[in-house]
């Protein structure tokens, strides 16, 4: 055997191996939340502990989002809260008719006595960081709230959150919901992924000791903690996760709350989801760079300070898959033609191991939270498959943030869509790039490498080429097809 035979068959073998280090985690992050789950955060008596309600700050950050910004405007404005102790601040970026909108709608509830103000910058410096941390400048009160475009906070929101700050507490967290999930296969997909992360790891890291982030809506914020902490920093692309992790080593505590929910819209198509998916897992990974020295040498436990790293560094996992997706194939020749010993069983196992811990991570959040969940478990296989699919879009977002790559904040696209079978108009559209290219590609690669593990009897092999063959091609071919249309509709 060659060296460079030696190297695929070990590289392949070495990958699938680290894959399974992060199926273990989520399986051991799935037993926390089932041994924990039955916990709930008691409220302090009154509102915000002594009785008064407080004044909060609600700041709502927009960029270009004609579609959505009425309608966000008018779901804060109506929330359950005195007028009187209510600042609504719209944190305007826009540099399309969406300024004008949010004016008028400002306007039609100041007539009716609520406090809406919009703040338009007239430049992007920091993107969404610097649009809050400008805003705090004026915010009243000592809380802040925030809201991204997209979002439909229920009216008795701040009633139900406020309770639960107490003493030390510096942000509470709500679950987010979603209010267009059955509109195609691709948004019931992300459903389920986000259910995974909010009712499973939100719960079993809040729930025992570790640390668990804000993220970037949905949820409210002490300003004091905001500002001990560091304030809204912009060096990284998720500023919600790089301000949790410092509050926290500053000592805050934070809250979370998965009974209440803040309905929002998912991405209706594959390009803005990838752009979306993009941003948080090369942020991710500029926050672990910035952070992980300082939490490694900081006094919190080890159970914290592992977790941490689990956290902050799991996008790691897609470049390792891509290795696995490239390696399949021809480890299979080389252990053909070296006649090496029956190896399938490592595959079996690592698929077991990477690949069922996912089907079973996220049957769990379903069958927690939904009476149907039958339905919805359903369509763990259709959440895998997009899962791989995204490996070449993660890929380039981990190496962008490891080479220090810098990009601008993109926000996800809304189209305010959100019934089955409707339609809209998209105006704001993302260059799809050369990533749908390879996928495309990688699905054809992994259709021969299929056929070659049927015509060499490896068939334990196939459960991951056919992941791979189809999660490529619903990625790559399905943002190709979606780039061609001029509207979104209910097949996205």
């Amino acid at each position: 055997m060659s060296v460079w035979e030696a190297i695929v068959v070990w590289g392949y073998f070495v990958c699938l191996a680290f894959l399974s280090l992060f199926g273990i985690h989520r399986y051991l992050l799935t037993g926390i939340f089932l041994r924990n789950r039955e916990e709930r955060p008691a409220p302090a008596d009154g509102l915000a502990g002594d009785g008064e309600p407080p004044i909060v700050t609600v700041q709502l950050p927009v960029f270009n989002e004609r579609y959505v910004v009425v309608r966000l405007i008018d779901a804060v404005a109506g929330m359950d809260w005195p007028r009187d102790r209510l600042r609504i601040q719209v944190l305007d970026d826009s540099t399309d008719d969406t300024t004008e909108m949010a004016e008028e709608a400002a306007a039609r509830w100041r007539a009716r006595g609520v406090d809406v103000s919009v703040l338009h910058r007239t430049d992007r410096t920091g993107f969404k960081a610097g649009a809050l941390e400008a805003g705090l400048a004026s915010a009243a009160g000592d809380f802040v709230a925030v809201f991204d475009a997209d979002f439909l906070p229920p009216a008795d929101f701040l009633r139900r959150l406020m309770p639960h700050f107490r003493e030390g507490v510096g942000m509470v967290q709500a679950r987010w919901g979603h209010v267009n999930d059955d509109y195609s296969l691709l948004t019931r997909a992300q459903a389920v992924l986000l259910d995974g992360h909010f009712v499973v790891e939100h719960t079993a890291r809040n729930r025992s000791g570790r640390f668990f982030n804000f993220n970037g809506t949905a949820g409210v914020w002490r300003i004091d903690c905001i500002r001990e902490a560091g304030g809204w920093q912009h060096d990284t692309l998720t500023e919600d996760l790089d301000l949790s992790y410092r509050a926290q080593l500053a000592g805050w505590e934070f809250t979370y709350l998965p009974e209440l929910l803040a309905p929002a819209e998912l991405p209706v198509t594959l390009a803005a989801f990838k752009s979306q998916q993009h941003r948080w897992a090369k942020g991710s990974i500029q926050t672990a760079i910035k952070l992980l020295p300082r939490i490694l040498t900081s006094d919190h436990p080890v159970a914290v300070k592992s977790e941490a790293i689990a956290h902050l560094t799991a996008n790691v996992a897609y470049p390792l898959m891509m290795v696995v997706a490239l390696l399949i194939p021809p480890s299979l020749l080389v252990r053909w033609r070296w006649e090496v010993g029956e190896t399938g069983w490592l595959d079996a196992s690592a698929f077991l191991l990477a690949s069922l811990s996912v089907g079973f991570f996220y049957t769990v959040s379903q069958v927690a939270v939904y009476r149907d969940w039958g339905r919805r478990v359903a369509l763990i296989p259709a959440v895998m498959t997009l899962g791989i699919g995204m490996g070449v879009n993660q890929t380039r977002a981990v190496f962008e943030a490891l080479l220090g790559k810098t990009s601008p904040f993109v926000r996800t696209p809304k189209s305010g869509v959100v019934k089955r079978g409707e339609a809209g108009l998209v105006s704001y559209r993302l260059k799809i790039g050369w990533t749908p290219w390879v996928e495309a590609g990688l699905s054809l690669y992994h259709l021969a490498g299929i056929g070659l593990a049927v015509q060499e009897g490896y068939y334990l092999a196939l459960p991951f080429q056919l992941l791979f063959l189809l999660g490529f091609g619903y990625v790559g071919f399905g943002t190709l097809f979606q780039a061609l249309r001029p509207v979104v509709a209910a097949s996205a």
